[in-house]
């Protein structure tokens, strides 16, 4: 059940990445995070399979190229690590698809949903960007992600991994600090590479 799932998942999330046609953006400056992103993520996904056994330390990044990127230009992006990953490290096809499911696809669009929560709710502010979407959306998109996991593994009859939430939690934290600190640095100095950023909306005067 869990493979169907994930097989449905990444099969919808591309056959609607592909169809806004995203590659277009590439023509500007979002071509060298998204080939720094083909370069530098697959050694973070690679995380898992360098630890002891038992020591899964697993980043996403998922939520920053979202932010980076836009969703379905991040969805192609962590395809494309997701088999960098499968062809440089010692993981199946099943435990590499699994891996762009939940570490990619999943966190991804949650942060998407949870950025369009913001911005339908929250005034257009610069610490609403950073410390709300970048930094605390993406603790609560990884996190949910790690979540539903869980919960369909234990639905699949799974044994029940010990403190697997609590570990989950903490590293959702992990990636909401990167996630958090590369946003601000990227808005202070190259808000080109921010495809969900505008000076215009977020730098506007408060209204009288």
């Amino acid at each position: 059940m869990l493979t169907l799932i994930e097989w449905s998942v990444a099969g919808v999330a591309l056959l609607v990445a592909l169809s806004l046609r995203p590659w277009r953006m590439l023509r500007g400056p979002l071509l060298t995070p998204a080939l720094a992103a083909l370069v530098l993520l697959p050694g973070l996904w690679l995380l898992p399979q360098k630890m002891p056994q038992g020591l899964q330390i697993q980043f996403s990044g998922a939520c920053l190229l979202v932010l980076m990127l836009g969703w379905p230009l991040a969805v192609l992006v962590l395809g494309g690590v997701a088999l960098v990953v499968w062809g440089l490290g010692q993981a199946t096809p099943g435990v590499a698809l699994s891996q762009w499911v939940w570490t990619g696809l999943v966190p991804a669009t949650l942060g998407l949903v949870i950025g369009a929560v913001l911005r339908r709710w929250l005034p257009p502010n610069l610490f609403v960007y950073t410390l709300g979407r970048a930094f605390l959306g993406t603790a609560v998109a990884v996190f949910l992600s790690g979540l539903l996991l869980v919960g369909l593994q234990w639905l699949a009859g799974e044994p029940a991994r010990e403190q697997a939430l609590v570990a989950r939690w903490l590293m959702a934290w992990g990636d909401a600090f990167l996630t958090g600190m590369f946003a601000a640095i990227f808005v202070a100095f190259v808000p080109q590479w921010l495809a969900t950023w505008s000076d215009q909306r977020y730098l506007q005067p408060p209204e009288n």
